[in-house]
């Protein structure tokens, strides 16, 4: 009986390439803007033919979809680093530190800002970046779980995802008029972020004697 055939990992010259190719459009994204980039110019940058760069992404959109997934594999990492259990006092605290994880993130990434942030119409984008929030929303929920004892939460309406794009939506702004999140901004999405969540999470909400084992 034939074996089911399976996925092949990219060998590990493609994989440099790959990442070559993902270097090159983040630099040139944050010098530039998603307006200007092109496979030639992503190409040039990588020192590499612009065959290359085709062979592995047949398009702009797709190479933005790339740098999207690892963007978001930044925030879901940030999700996952460690929390001191006993720090945490009340449900704002963990929400503060989330939000702060990923507002470094932001800080220390123009592409982020330009593909998560900035106007830029790529539909294909924009659906990426909110199938990735569906999972940071997820991951988001059993992150407060595990510090604390959360209330019954609509089942039609994932909640944590949502707070993140309204504290989005202010941070966008931030980049729309000043080309950064700055400080006052920053505070203002992060208030955003609990108010909505303050919606569904009552004001004290009872933390765990332990954390919830991952």
């Amino acid at each position: 009986m034939p074996r089911p055939a399976t996925a092949r990992k990219p060998r590990a010259s493609s994989q440099l390439r790959i990442a070559g190719i993902l270097d090159a459009a983040r630099a040139l994204l944050a010098e530039q803007g998603v307006a200007n980039l092109s496979i030639y110019s992503v190409a040039e940058r990588a020192d590499m033919p612009p065959s290359s760069v085709y062979h592995f992404f047949s398009s702009v959109p797709a190479i933005l979809e790339a740098l999207t997934a690892d963007i978001h594999a930044a925030f879901r990492a940030c999700l996952q680093q460690p929390i001191e259990h006993d720090d945490l006092r009340h449900w704002h605290d963990l929400s503060r530190l989330v939000e702060e994880r990923m507002l470094s993130i932001y800080a220390a990434d123009a592409a982020a800002r330009q593909l998560i942030l900035a106007q830029h119409g790529l539909t294909e984008v924009t659906q990426a970046d909110r199938q990735h929030d569906i999972e940071l929303g997820r991951l988001m929920h059993a992150l407060f779980e595990r510090h604390f004892e959360l209330p019954v939460l609509p089942e039609d309406v994932d909640v944590f995802a949502l707070a993140m794009e309204l504290g989005d939506r202010v941070y966008a702004r931030s980049v729309q008029l000043h080309g950064e999140i700055t400080p006052r901004l920053a505070e203002e999405g992060m208030r955003v972020f609990d108010a909505y969540l303050g919606l569904y999470l009552p004001p004290y909400l009872p933390k765990r004697t332990t954390a919830l084992p991952i």
